[in-house]
């Protein structure tokens, strides 16, 4: 976990912003300070000049979405321009569609929820009665985080659907990304998006870990105000649909020690689809997975300053198509694997199993290894690439990680098939063991990739390649190792580009996108 350290000035615009509350206090600048004097309202301007617009010019007004009304909060200037800024309620407490309207973005200012937490189960049998909303935001829309402490909550029960496309994605970012302000190394703006939903977890809030998956375990959002809870006995829940979506310099501390993620899931089943989504410079993970089972493809996550890939708390996790690229120097694992958290059994049940299909690990980061496994969590790496080039590539930590327990919901041992392998320090003994137990892995593998994750020769080449269809059919066939095929490069497009690693998509990731005003 990273720390935080900042220069907080608290207080409130009322010509800018809604009345703070406890979720609105904290929110950093170009130097960690509020930062409200360039939301210009009624044509004044703040206490800093604002730079000439080039290209946005702002909407009139704000979208009609329903009871749920939009505040017209004036307009913010960057370098693209300037934009009618939208800013959402704290509550969503009915179904309602962000549209993609030129000159607008849409603002949180503080903690935003997607209905109210209806409970563990569907029916009213768990004696809560909740509020079930579906908001769904369409593509080309971009929403920023007006506020430190802002991040958005799908509760239990509602949905968040995420429309992007191929050409024009979701954008969620800072206040200083829209104003031109961040640079390579810029992160911890904000919060980030939070899925919660009703797919089984081992650790409960009550402390008493999960022995069958029953209704009564649930876990709660760390360091929240008010934390809501996640957890329940529906594998195959949905949490919505997220397709092609950015999210930009997430991560702000919401207690000590815990940090929000680009994308945090709790309890989400497989009935929600996760697919094209891009972290860029999260402070703490990419992604990380508390419970649940969880599905997700073509997932990126770049310039993390923790772990690109997080999942614990008996996530069952399968993955497909992932890229994880660190930033020199920054961030710790590209992927962190545990079952409950330390403060309960190891033989909590569900059991941590994550799978992982076509996946490019570039672990420049600081940590000692790619991979790191530990608390009895069941580990499934085929078709991938791990490059470590300062330090090794897998570490399992505890005997009870090591060998399969004859305990309930146990996988085995860690299992390696068609794996390329190139670390500068060798792995464990024990290690070694699990690698040259499977089929095809190389342990002196030397890429080809193009800027740290285009496939080359060699992983087009690479042979054999493991029949991903036999572990589930969530799982597509391929016929190379490796995330991003090389003649099929599902990057293009949607994703923005940064020193850490260009697409060639053509977008800045310090910059926002314009689209044409028809």
């Amino acid at each position: 976990m990273t720390n935080l350290s900042r220069s907080l000035v608290l207080g409130c615009s009322v010509l800018a912003l809604a009345a703070c509350g406890p979720e609105e206090i904290a929110s950093p600048g170009a130097n960690g300070d509020i930062n409200i004097g360039d939301i210009n309202v009624g044509g004044g301007t703040g206490g800093t000049p604002t730079p000439t617009p080039t290209g946005v010019t702002p909407a009139a007004g704000c979208p009609t979405i329903g009871a749920d009304e939009l505040a017209n909060s004036g307009t913010i200037t960057g370098p693209t321009g300037e934009w009618r800024v939208c800013t959402l309620p704290s509550v969503f407490s009915e179904d309602a569609t962000l549209p993609y309207v030129p000159g607008v973005l849409y603002a949180m200012n503080g903690r935003v929820d997607i209905g109210v937490d209806d409970g563990p189960t569907a029916d009213a049998s768990d004696g809560i009665e909740g509020t079930t909303v579906d908001l769904t935001i369409e593509a080309g829309a971009i929403v920023y985080a007006a506020t430190g402490r802002s991040y958005l909550v799908a509760q239990r029960g509602s949905t968040l659907n995420i429309e992007g496309e191929a050409n024009r994605p979701v954008i969620f970012t800072s206040e200083d990304n829209v104003e031109g302000l961040n640079n390579n190394s810029s992160s911890q703006q904000w919060g980030g998006i939070v899925l919660l939903g009703r797919a089984p977890v081992s650790d409960c809030a009550s402390g008493t870990p999960n022995p069958a998956n029953q209704v009564e375990c649930q876990q709660e959002l760390e360091g929240a105000l008010n934390p809501p809870s996640f957890g329940g006995n529906t594998p195959g829940d949905s949490s919505g649909s997220i397709e092609y979506l950015q999210i930009r310099y997430s991560g702000f501390t919401l207690a000590q020690g815990s940090e929000l993620q680009s994308l945090t899931t709790g309890g989400v089943g497989s009935g929600t689809t996760i697919s094209h989504v891009q972290s860029y410079n999260s402070s703490d993970d990419g992604v990380e997975i508390f419970g649940g089972n969880v599905n997700m493809d073509h997932f990126i996550v770049v310039g993390a300053e923790d772990d690109s890939f997080d999942i614990d708390t008996g996530a069952k996790a399968d993955i497909q198509f992932a890229l994880a690229v660190q930033r020199a120097g920054a961030g710790d694992r590209a992927l962190e694997l545990d079952s409950p958290d330390g403060d309960f059994t190891i033989d909590a049940m569900p059991r941590t199993h994550a799978r992982f299909s076509n996946f490019t690990f570039w672990a420049a980061g600081g940590g000692s290894q790619a991979v790191a496994v530990r608390g009895a969590a069941d580990l499934t790496m085929v078709n991938g690439v791990i490059v470590k080039p300062n330090g090794n590539c897998v570490s399992v930590n505890g005997d009870e990680t090591a060998a399969g327990r004859s305990t309930a919901d146990e996988a085995g041992e860690p299992s390696f098939e068609s794996v390329g392998f190139q670390c500068s320090s060798a792995d464990s003994g024990q290690v070694l063991g699990y690698i040259n137990a499977g089929t095809g892995n190389v342990l002196d593998y030397t890429n080809t990739l193009t800027g740290n994750y285009l496939n080359g020769a060699s992983e087009t080449g690479f042979t054999p390649i493991f029949d991903v269809t036999a572990l589930s059919s969530f799982f597509e066939t391929v016929n190379f190792i490796g995330a991003v095929p090389n003649g099929a490069d599902w990057t293009q497009g949607w994703t923005c580009d940064s020193a850490t690693v260009s697409f060639g998509s053509g977008n800045s990731c310090q910059s926002l996108p314009v689209y044409s005003q028809v």
